[in-house]
């Protein structure tokens, strides 16, 4: 059967078979349009039907979270764990608690994860889990109460040498430490089972920073592979929580010049560069909306119920670091007309298939998520090593590996696109890179 034909008809099958899980069906068909070449050259797998073993998980495990609010009213939400690919290693990927989170969301980003667990070289597979469950507005003992029970089912299928969970959107150190404390009431003290922990519970220092810093070091080694640098360069982040304040903070540490950042209510330029500092006490430690952000730094313009996407700002790179699909075929040709020359994902699957087109079209050098934004997982198996040893290392330590396995990731999306003739698309080879590896992996394991 010819490639394309093999791909088309499994594409069918997918979108028969799981029509309503929409953000599923758009990464399947993002990852079969790319690793066509590597089939084509590589037909073996065509023949095994390798990809239709590939994108059904391995178990997919979803359970009810019942839990009591300061009132003493009961509230019930669900939880999710997908354990979709272990070809080449334990699971390995967070846990999102967000309103909006539902199997398809479950099942893409847990696809997504297998490939970029690959390109890390860590020996892990891909795996993705949370719940419908919204921290915001919540206390603190109420959270403790909901992940309390989140992990009491939880716990039955994730372990050090098993399935290794960690944070996400609505996962920050607060519900990392919760889960792994009952956790470790429930099966004593393993400190490799969860990662992104505080530090006192055998956490890694730059686990907080390292999706953000991870996705501005991989804009770097671009620029630098051309001579360039982040020097100068006019930057939009889209988002402001932990992975935006970061590439916020390591972009202007390289020199750049960032304009503006979001959130769910709307956005804020500042002519003079974002306020990191400032940005964080709003956010991380007041928790506040965004619009706080112009009552302290008045040159700045806060505009509400808006997208970033939409400001007409000449600049140069864009990070968008919310959550899937912000950016569509409306505001793609608004980065097209402001002048933007690179994209790179700190969120995953923030751009449409349509709008991913039209960049491309536009030659806009475009950087996936499964390559651009694999700091965090990388870090968080660093964690996982340091636990092992029973090793803490230094933040110097740590971030001078998180820079080389960011280089390496680069390297290799580069050096694999052009061998198949796609140089310079580095959505084609992010892909084949991540997928050849758990290919071979799993043709070597047989059919388990």
């Amino acid at each position: 059967m010819l490639t394309k034909d093999y791909l088309t008809n499994l594409f069918r099958d997918v979108e028969t078979k799981y029509a309503y899980q929409v953000e599923f069906i758009q990464a399947i068909e993002e990852f079969f349009n790319a690793i066509q070449p590597f089939l084509e050259k590589n037909p073996i797998y065509v023949e095994k039907d390798l990809l239709r073993q590939l994108i059904i998980p391995e178990r997919l495990i979803e359970f009810r979270v019942p839990w009591m609010d300061d009132s003493g009213k009961w509230c019930v939400n669900t939880g999710y764990r997908v354990q979709y690919n272990s070809a080449l290693g334990p699971y390995k990927g967070g846990l999102r608690f967000h309103p909006t989170v539902n199997q398809s969301i479950m099942k893409f980003l847990a696809f997504e994860q297998i490939f970029k667990n690959s390109l890390t070289d860590l020996g892990i597979g891909g795996g993705k889990g949370g719940s419908d469950f919204d921290p915001k507005g919540k206390s603190d003992a109420e959270i403790m109460r909901f992940c309390q029970s989140f992990m009491q089912e939880l716990q039955k299928y994730i372990g050090p040498s098993e399935d290794i969970p960690a944070g996400d959107i609505g996962v920050s150190s607060r519900e990392i430490g919760y889960l792994f404390g009952e956790y470790k009431r429930l099966n004593n003290y393993q400190s490799g089972t969860i990662t992104g922990k505080p530090l006192l519970l055998g956490g890694s220092l730059a686990r907080t920073e390292a999706t953000g810093y991870g996705v501005v070091y991989f804009v770097n080694h671009l620029l630098e592979s051309r001579g360039d640098s982040l020097k100068d360069k006019r930057v939009i982040v889209s988002g402001s929580g932990n992975v935006a304040i970061y590439a916020i903070k390591k972009a202007q540490e390289l020199g750049a010049m960032v304009l503006g950042c979001s959130d769910s209510s709307g956005y804020v330029i500042d002519p003079d560069g974002i306020d990191v500092d400032l940005l964080q006490d709003i956010k991380e430690v007041k928790r506040e909306r965004l619009s706080e952000y112009v009552k302290v730094r008045t040159q700045a313009s806060y505009t509400s119920e808006k997208f970033i996407w939409e400001e007409v700002t000449e600049y140069d790179i864009a990070l968008p670091c919310a959550t899937q699909n912000e950016i569509g075929e409306l505001e793609a040709k608004q980065l097209i007309d402001n002048g933007v020359s690179i994209v790179a994902e700190g969120a995953n699957m923030p751009v449409n298939l349509k709008a991913l087109e039209l960049l491309m079209e536009n030659n806009i050098i475009y950087c996936p998520g499964k390559a651009a934004n694999a700091g965090g997982v990388a870090v968080s198996a660093l964690e996982m090593a340091q636990n092992a040893g029973r090793l803490s290392w230094t933040f110097e330590q740590v971030d001078i590996e998180l820079n080389h396995i960011m280089k390496q990731i680069f390297d290799t999306c580069q050096t694999t696109a052009k061998t198949y003739s796609y140089e310079n698309d580095f959505v084609t080879g992010a892909n084949i890179a991540g997928f050849e590896r758990v290919a071979k992996a799993m043709l070597i394991q047989g059919l388990v």
